[in-house]
């Protein structure tokens, strides 16, 4: 599967230049090796087995906060989806990235590493899974908010 990046320059062309890429309206599709995994059992299958056993209590953990949200790869990476994406997740050398795109919990959250919408659990400590199910619970509130508001902007 190709790799996709978007490309905002005046000469796209100068950017294949000695490079096996193809150029389509301003989106450039790059050939690559790396297997995308289908499913998450493949995304977490490639990681070593005490790194596996954390993302599948992750995995848990936001299947019981949102047991009817849906499992997929997006972006590469296992998402949930239920109403739209809901949280995605992923495992680095020295963190678990978790990314539940929201601003709220900011005091629970002030004791990890993170950006907007990205929280860095480290490796090395207990996942705080009582925490992850907050904020899952939470996101599942603002899709569904959203789906009704949407639905209800389309009936007017």
């Amino acid at each position: 599967m190709p790799l996709c990046l978007r490309a905002f320059v005046a000469r796209p062309e100068s950017l294949t230049e000695n490079m096996n890429i193809e150029i389509t309206a301003k989106t450039i599709f790059m050939k690559t090796d790396k297997i995308q995994p289908e499913n998450m059992d493949d995304f977490i299958a490639v990681y070593p087995k005490d790194v596996q056993e954390i993302l599948q209590r992750l995995r848990a953990t936001i299947r019981k906060a949102a047991p009817e949200a849906k499992e997929t790869i997006k972006y590469g990476i296992p998402t949930f989806t239920l109403n739209g994406n809901l949280v995605f997740f992923s495992a680095y050398k020295n963190h678990i990235g978790f990314y539940p795109r929201m601003n709220a919990f900011k005091k629970e959250l002030s004791a990890y590493e993170g950006g907007k919408g990205t929280i860095r659990f480290p490796i090395d400590k207990p996942l705080p899974l009582a925490l992850i199910g907050k904020l899952v619970k939470h996101r599942v509130q603002e899709n569904r908010e959203r789906a009704e508001a949407k639905i209800n902007k389309k009936k007017k």
